[in-house]
């Protein structure tokens, strides 16, 4: 883990993603790009660098699946010569599908993935599950559409885009080989997972999976977006989740409700069940704040592995 680590501060420690928005709006002889989110904008800072002018539209801890419009982001998204969206139904609110799908050059880069590789792709409850990013090895194909979508743009800078393609999607397979031995180390009895919403399927199925029996090992009382009306069926199903596994710990979103959690964790007290709220955040659809540690893609993912070893080790 620590040797993971090493890499991601090596390799993604130092970025930046956004560029100041008053910078990024004035006039420019670069590209001007604009990702919806910051698991995207990552990538395509790290291809696109000193040739592009790139900002982000969903920042902070605003939930990706329900973001609407607000004062500002019209202009961004008429300004932007290409938008790299996730797609797979994640930007839901209605203003914001509604410009993506008539801009001339957005790119859905979970789309994309669909397209080329739909043997990858999740479902639950005949919905489409977009939190792709949390697989890395599935995250790294979105290199390819971001470095010809680029290079398109700018034939001149095409040799430019496709050596920090390869460099990036190098980075991202490395992480992705240290993720597999990390959890390869954690017993199989231990790695269970229950997060407030249904972010860590990609996750639990390239991670987690032992002898095929992923989708044993992740829930959340919510669903694929968290903005719906939960159940005392939804709770209870946790319950039981949580007592058939001996399940001692759950994990709270950076930008989700833990009223869920806590009212899960209340009920199972009432019946005499030991569990409690994990004391460490992970992230799912966001990133962390600026200059913390998980403020790039690899390093929130980093992040997320370090708070799950150390709770299935040691109990913390």
């Amino acid at each position: 883990m620590k040797r993971f680590l090493l890499i991601c501060i090596v390799l993604f420690g130092c970025s930046s993603p956004s560029t100041p928005l008053n910078e990024w709006m004035a006039d420019t002889s670069k590209v001007r790009v604009l990702s919806t989110t910051p698991m995207i904008g990552d990538i395509v800072a790290r291809i696109g660098k000193e040739r592009i002018q790139h900002t982000i539209l969903i920042q902070g801890d605003l939930d990706p699946h329900s973001y609407e419009l607000v004062k500002g982001d019209d202009e961004k998204l008429s300004l932007a010569e290409v938008i790299f969206y996730n797609g797979l139904g994640l930007e839901h609110g209605a203003s914001l599908r509604y410009r993506l799908q008539k801009h001339p050059k957005a790119v859905g880069v979970g789309d994309w993935i669909r397209k080329t590789h739909p043997e990858e792709i999740l479902s639950k409850n005949a919905q489409v599950d977009p939190h792709v990013w949390m697989d890395v090895s599935l995250w790294a194909q979105i290199v390819d559409p971001i470095v010809s979508t680029l290079s398109e743009i700018d034939p001149e800078g095409a040799p430019f885009y496709e050596a920090h393609g390869k460099l990036v999607k190098e980075e991202l397979k490395q992480a992705h080989r240290e993720l597999l031995l990390c959890f390869d180390r954690i017993p199989a009895a231990q790695k269970y997972l229950v997060t407030s919403h249904d972010a860590f399927n990609y996750f639990a199925r390239r991670y987690l999976n032992v002898n095929n029996d992923w989708e044993t090992r992740v829930r959340a009382p919510e669903g694929l977006a968290p903005d719906g009306q939960l159940s005392c069926h939804d709770i209870q199903k946790i319950i039981d989740y949580l007592c058939f596994y001996h399940i001692t710990v759950v994990f709270p979103e950076s930008n989700v409700s833990r009223d869920s959690l806590k009212k899960i964790v209340s009920a199972c007290r009432e019946k005499g069940v030991r569990v409690r709220i994990s004391n460490q955040t992970l992230y799912a659809d966001t990133l962390g704040p600026a200059e913390g540690d998980a403020d790039t893609y690899l390093k929130m993912i980093q992040h997320n592995a370090k708070v799950l070893e150390k709770a299935w080790r040691t109990g913390e």
